[in-house]
Order: structure tokens, then C-alpha cells, then sequence
């Protein structure tokens, strides 16, 4: 699967990363008047750059999605996996989302909707559908590619969506195919106008004459459907990714829903996972702390041989750099942190007790203040 560069949100707007939301709203304006369609007829490009600013705005203007997209970068907010406008909004979505900005739904400062006139139709769209995938701390190192089966809504192939039969709709009378009606009133202000969606096609601007057999004239219909979502290495618990347009589909043609991706981590039987850093609690014997030793560790892609040197206190810390797991961002590896325990035999022989009570008062069996200050510092810091 080809891999798309996207550029920064920010650098699209241009704007800065500390841009407040009215500095975004008026960012993105700018940017949708210079690229809108009515202004650039027939310009591919300037369609793209239209696209790419209406999703750099969805973003950035929801504080939820552009905290994680600080945070994660694409991959925070589905990036990694296709989202976006680009990814399947067309251009009556974008106007029908934020057309606030634009001073009511299509037009703004003097430019129509979109291809030269604004119908008012309503655009449906179908709902979000939310997975939940597991994942191995094997598999967040590496990033992986997850196949899924979701039971969803699908366009039907044989009216292609329209709940029709092959020519079994007209136009509705009511609005002439607009999907709105539009009503004058005489008020003590002059004469008001108000539009409304359509009461008899409910805003579709067609009536069905004759209903589609295969789906009973909804458009859609359920069915298993095998998904494969490529999922960014660095990724962690609770993390959501969007695959735009692979959610429900709407009914009778419109936007398909997104299918929303719940990031789940496996507990590992032996490694903890700190951020980018994997933790590890090696427990030695005491003769291996004591006189050293060469011990297999286990790490996210196989074993790892350390050593131990002589007189290896509880507490210590070993570390093996770059051997945790990615940034999501890519902004460097974590490493595996060895944390030293060292166990102290429950049960001993009357020969052993001998043994130990003979050491006991040795100054070798004494810690030194040095040690006593280090190991009690570990501790203190543990609640700081």
C-alpha cells in the first residue's frame, strides 16, 4: 500500500502551533476563498488545496483532535491510516460541515456552494462504526497490518446506492429537486425568508417510483466486510485512528460513516511498558549479586546476554539503549530498562545458617554509609 505524505495541519493554514481557534477559523477562510471552486472552475490542484485546508480545519477547530494530533501527529487522529477530508468528504460535506464559516451553507463572499450553484440538498451520512484491536508490545514495536471482519451497512451494487430500480425515481415536485422549500413571511421588519428541508423527499430532491428488489429501496444493506487497517508502530492504549469513508454507508447515496480503530495493549508475561521505555525485574541470587554474573534478559525481539558486575546492589538500574519501542512520531526508541532485585532464601539449612552467621560481622557483610545514602535516595525518589 503506497504511503501519502501529509503536510503539517499548522503549515497548511499557516499558522502557528500556539494559534488560538479564531486564529485557525480566519486562517482557514482565507485559505477556502482562495482555493474555492467557484474561483478556480476546472483547477484540480486548487480542489486539492481547498480539500487539504477543510481538513487541516476539522482538526485543528476540535480541541479533542488537535490535543492528540499535538501529541501523535497524523497517526493521533487516523493520518496513518488514510483520514481525512481528502479521503473521501466531497465538496457539499465540507460546505454542509462548516458552513458557518462560509455565512450559511455553500456560499460566501459572493461565490456559490460549489460547481457554480447551490442546491441546499441534503448530503446524508452514514454512521461511525468503533473497533477495539489488540495488540502484542511485539506488534506496537514493529507496527502491523490487522485484518478485520466488521458487520456493517454497505452500498447496494445494483441501484448503486439510489434504493431505486433502473430509472424508478422522479424528480420531487414540492422543491423542484432542490431538497429545500423556501418560505416568505411578512413581518414588522419587511418581508423574511426561511428554508427548510423538503417535507416530502426529506431533502433528497427525488422521489422513488420504484423500489430497488435487492435492498427494499434504503440503498443499503448488512454484510460482512473484511477490513485491513495498517497500524503505525509507537502506537498505545486507549489511542483512536480513523479510516475515513469505512463506516456504515448512508442511506440512498450520501458520505459513508468512518470506522474509528480503539488501540488495546496485551499484558506481557514478563516486560512492562513505560512510554517508549520497556521495563524489565531481573531477580538475582545472592551468590550472583555478590560475585557476578553473565544473566539472559528477555527483549521485545528475543533474549539479550548482560553482565552483572560484583557487588551489584538492589535498585540498580541497567539499560539497554534503543531496545523499547518507537515514537509514534518517529522521534526515537525507547530502551529497556533492567531493574536489579535480588532474592533472599525463605528457607536454610542448619549448615547454611553456620555459613551466614560466620560472615555476618565481617566488614564485607557491612553497608557503607555510601550505599546506605544511595539505596535510601532510590527510595525517596520513588514518591517525589
Amino acid at each position: 500500500m503506497a504511503t501519502i505524505t501529509k503536510r503539517c495541519y499548522y503549515e497548511v493554514l499557516e499558522v502557528s502551533k500556539t494559534a488560538s481557534a479564531e486564529e485557525i477559523k480566519k486562517a482557514y477562510r482565507k485559505k477556502a476563498i482562495q482555493y474555492h471552486p467557484d474561483k478556480n472552475p476546472g483547477d484540480k490542484e486548487a480542489e486539492e488545496k481547498f480539500k487539504e485546508a477543510a481538513e487541516a480545519y476539522e482538526i485543528l477547530s476540535n480541541q479533542d483532535k488537535r490535543s492528540r494530533y499535538d501529541q501523535f501527529g497524523h497517526a493521533g487522529v487516523g493520518g496513518a491510516a488514510g483520514g481525512g477530508y481528502g479521503g473521501g468528504m466531497s465538496m457539499e460535506d465540507i460546505f454542509s460541515s462548516f458552513g458557518d464559516i462560509f455565512g450559511g451553507f455553500g456560499g460566501f463572499g459572493g461565490f456559490s456552494g460549489f460547481g457554480g450553484s447551490s442546491t441546499g440538498r441534503r448530503v446524508s451520512r452514514g454512521s461511525d462504526l468503533r473497533v477495539k484491536v489488540k495488540l502484542t508490545l511485539k506488534e506496537i514495536a514493529t507496527g502491523v497490518e490487522k485484518k478485520i471482519k466488521v458487520n456493517k451497512y454497505v452500498s447496494c451494487s445494483h441501484c448503486s446506492g439510489s434504493g431505486a430500480e433502473s430509472g424508478g425515481y422522479s424528480t420531487c415536485t414540492t422543491c423542484n429537486g432542490r431538497g429545500q422549500v423556501t418560505k416568505t413571511m411578512n413581518t414588522i421588519l419587511g418581508q423574511m425568508q426561511t428554508s427548510t428541508v423538503c417535507p416530502d423527499c426529506q431533502g433528497d430532491g427525488k422521489k422513488i417510483t420504484k423500489k430497488c428488489p435487492h435492498c427494499s429501496g434504503e440503498g443499503i444493506f448488512r454484510e460482512d466486510e473484511v477490513i485491513t487497517i495498517n497500524i503505525p508502530a509507537g502506537v498505545a492504549e486507549g489511542m483512536q485512528l480513523s479510516l475515513n469513508g469505512r463506516g456504515n454507508a448512508a442511506r440512498r447515496g450520501g458520505v459513508n460513516g468512518d470506522l474509528l480503530v480503539v488501540i488495546e495493549e496485551e499484558t506481557h508475561p514478563e516486560l512492562i511498558r513505560d512510554q517508549q521505555d520497556i521495563i524489565y525485574n531481573l531477580l538475582l541470587t545472592f551468590p550472583q549479586a555478590a560475585l557476578g554474573s553473565t544473566v539472559e534478559v528477555p527483549t521485545l525481539d528475543g533474549k539479550a546476554k548482560i553482565k552483572v558486575e560484583p557487588g551489584t546492589q538492589p535498585g540498580k538500574v541497567l539499560r539497554l539503549k534503543n531496545k523499547g519501542l518507537p515514537s509514534v512520531n518517529r522521534y526515537g526508541t525507547g530502551d529497556l530498562l533492567i531493574n536489579i532485585a535480588v532474592y533472599v532464601p525463605e528457607n536454610l539449612t542448619k549448615e547454611q545458617k553456620e555459613v551466614l552467621e560466620g560472615m555476618e560481622n565481617s566488614p564485607n557483610f557491612q553497608p557503607t554509609t555510601s550505599i546506605k545514602d544511595k539505596i535510601f535516595n532510590k527510595f525517596r525518589n520513588l514518591f517525589d
